[in-house]
């Protein structure tokens, strides 16, 4: 299948770090390469937790996608959401904003789509307990972080202010840790001396974990250099504790002797796990491939689907030698995909295997403390806080977003200020009813109906 100009067709589905570096790659490929992504953005997922508690906007983590490619002249961008695959008649299904279905046609198809938020099983769970995985999960949780400090203010009950300035985080891995520490340093710091009710620093983080340790992939001497700051920050660690139940009012966990606690707490936010989305499912029923654990599609080493040459998988949705779902796996494996594309293109063998190349990962404690595994080295602390942050200015897209995070951080990390605090009262969590006992406001322009 080819263009109107004789040009092999590519679709890439998936604008993350995996789609975008493989249509960088394709830029100067006699092919016509398709953009599809349900986000207009290319977004930097590890520091939206720093959206999240008001160090950055979300315009200094993402980046339009069609101002990244607009040099690359054989790329399109469209927005969609990718829903199924024909692939005997290489065809990709995906559904327009509105509902409306489109198919695109391909020679060779780049998976990149990603995962989303796991609550193993309990998807009731998400209503209350949202997760961080997009611009909107981190939006929510800066409404739910900040806007539980104005309810504690406001409450006469003191039971209920203690309810309303407790936050419980589920999952002790990066995400968790990185979220929990800023908590508390919103509480003891940006916010220590702008309420007249109440002391932010008494504030509870309770983080929660089945496992022994947090940041236990780290290896016990950075997890425990985490745990121990994380209890100066006044973080509760519950680790070996397993959620059961959650609700408005709060959660229940089992413990290894199985007994069952109830915490009271205002706000429960989701840190852990990840599965793949229902489009991998749908292209392991067409295609036959597998599918591991999490629902990622188990590839070879050319990241191929067997019997499928024209199909690879990028990025995390991808399953190959237990590869962690990180920025560096998707770069490299999209640079990988492109790379092979290019050449099977201009009829040209490509033999080579993909091989990853491990250059280290890093989680932001606090201010003046990071923990890093590079290159066999382990360490933490200041040094490992300014190699965190070289990495991430390293890994922002544009130099105007680089630029932006840093004046951000500046202010945050020198003078405790958090420009990016704005929120609405709309989703903070309650009980019953709606905000002020009203029913929820409708637009009165017709021109807003539909606009989700």
């Amino acid at each position: 299948m080819s263009d109107q100009n004789g040009q092999s067709r590519v679709v890439i589905v998936g604008g993350g770090f995996a789609g975008l570096f493989a249509a960088r790659m394709l830029a100067r490929a006699p092919v016509a390469v398709t953009l599809i992504d349900r986000a207009e953005h290319h977004l930097f997922q590890p520091l939206l937790y720093q959206c999240a508690t008001g160090i950055l906007s979300e315009g200094k983590i993402a980046a339009p996608l069609r101002q990244l490619l607009a040099k690359h002249r054989n790329v399109e961008f469209v927005i969609a959401e990718a829903t199924g695959l024909d692939a005997a008649g290489r065809r990709v299904l995906a559904r327009r904003p509105l509902g409306d279905q489109v198919e695109f046609g391909y020679d060779y198809l780049i998976l990149a789509a990603g995962v989303r938020q796991s609550y193993f099983g309990h998807d009731e769970y998400a209503p209350i307990a949202p997760g961080m995985k997009t611009i909107e999960d981190a939006l929510k949780i800066r409404r739910r972080v900040f806007g539980a400090f104005e309810m504690a203010e406001s409450a006469e009950d003191p039971a209920e202010r203690a309810r309303w300035l407790t936050f419980a985080l589920v999952g002790a891995g990066p995400t968790g840790v990185e979220l929990a520490g800023q908590i508390r340093e919103v509480a003891t710091k940006t916010l220590r001396s702008e309420y007249r009710q109440i002391n932010p620093g008494d504030a509870r983080v309770l983080l929660f974990d089945g496992g022994e340790a947090p940041l236990a992939m780290f290896g016990p001497k950075l997890s425990g250099m985490a745990a121990r700051q994380l209890g100066k920050l006044g973080v509760e660690l519950h680790m070996g504790s397993i959620v059961t139940h959650v609700d408005p009012g709060g959660l229940e966990v089992k413990d290894h002797d199985g007994t069952v606690t109830r915490h009271l707490c205002g706000n429960v936010l989701w840190t852990a796990g990840v599965e793949a989305p229902p489009l991998a499912t749908a292209v392991a029923t067409a295609t036959g491939a597998t599918q591991d654990r999490a629902g990622r599609i188990v590839v070879g080493q050319d990241l191929a689907i067997p019997g499928h040459p024209e199909i690879l998988v990028t990025g995390d949705v991808m399953s190959l030698d237990k590869l962690p779902g990180v920025a560096e796996v998707a770069m490299q494996t999209g640079l990988y995909a492109g790379r092979k594309v290019s050449h099977l293109a201009r009829g040209r063998s490509f033999d080579k295997q993909f091989k990853y190349r491990d250059l280290g990962s890093a989680a932001y404690i606090s201010r003046g403390n990071a923990v890093v595994s590079a290159f066999k080295l382990n360490f933490g602390g200041f040094l490992g806080w300014w190699v965190w942050l070289f990495i991430h200015i390293g890994f922002l897209t544009g130099y105007r977003n680089r630029i932006g995070a840093v004046l951000s951080w500046w202010f945050a990390f020198t003078r405790d200020i958090r420009r990016e605090r704005t929120f609405t009262i709309d989703d903070i969590p309650l009980v019953a009813g709606q905000p002020y006992g009203s029913a929820p406001a409708r637009s009165a322009d017709p021109r807003d109906a539909g606009a989700g």
